[in-house]
């Protein structure tokens, strides 16, 4: 089991408003799963997904990464939990503009202390993974959106995770780029990967094997899809 979730809570206080976003909220993943979170606004998803990623702990409950309790480990842990076994997909890409391809893809490996070398023979692979192998010297805003897409994508696989969060990946792109990019991540699955991804549209949630429906900060509907 590489997720696992038991009753997690979460509040907000703003001011003299206390915003319940999470309200008990349990549930397993299992290696290679391919799960899709729904949900309206406000349902609790982006906060779900920053609870599981690592990005934020619990008021409440326990969080389970790969057997390891999480929800309240102390930020430096938290930070090397991320970059270690996880990777991040965002909808708005969050690439470093001016900068190329490959760097952009080696900035985890950075931060880990991987050598010169082995980091751009690994940043290189990653980008050769998602189809980006005539695009390692180009900067992020002289690639296209699926493009830019796919550097993040190579980036969140650079440092081979466990877990790939995606919060809604394929929002900025038009139709074709957004099926490459689904293509992509069922290629990924299929490898093995684990894959966690927040979309609001029923036609990406599809090419998961699970959707999980979020209201009021509670799992109203967890059903698995009949791929055949």
């Amino acid at each position: 089991m590489i997720i696992d979730i038991r009753d997690i809570t979460k509040t907000y206080h703003m001011g003299d408003i206390e915003v319940k976003a999470l309200r008990g909220v349990s549930f397993t993943a299992e290696k290679g799963e391919f799960i899709a979170v729904m949900g309206p606004s406000g349902s609790g998803k982006s906060t779900m997904m920053d609870i599981m990623g690592c990005l934020a702990s619990p008021s409440s409950g326990e969080y389970y990464l790969e057997d390891e309790e999480v929800s309240n480990l102390s930020d430096n842990r938290l930070a090397e939990i991320r970059n270690r076994k996880i990777g991040f997909v965002f909808q708005s890409f969050n690439l470093l503009p001016r900068t190329t391809a490959l760097h952009n893809v080696e900035l985890p490996l950075i931060y880990g202390g991987t050598s010169r070398k082995e980091r751009r023979k690994k940043a290189f692979e990653s980008l050769e993974a998602v189809g980006l192998a005539d695009r390692v010297d180009h900067k992020s805003n002289e690639l296209s959106g699926g493009q830019i897409q796919r550097v993040a994508i190579a980036r969140a696989l650079v440092n081979n995770p466990s877990l790939i969060f995606a919060d809604e990946p394929t929002g900025n792109l038009d139709t074709k780029s957004s099926e490459e990019i689904m293509s992509i991540f069922e290629r990924l699955n299929d490898k093995g990967s684990t894959l966690v991804m927040v979309t609001h549209e029923p036609e990406v949630a599809q090419h998961a094997q699970r959707i999980i429906q979020l209201r009021d900060g509670l799992i109203s509907k967890d059903e698995r899809i009949d791929s055949s």
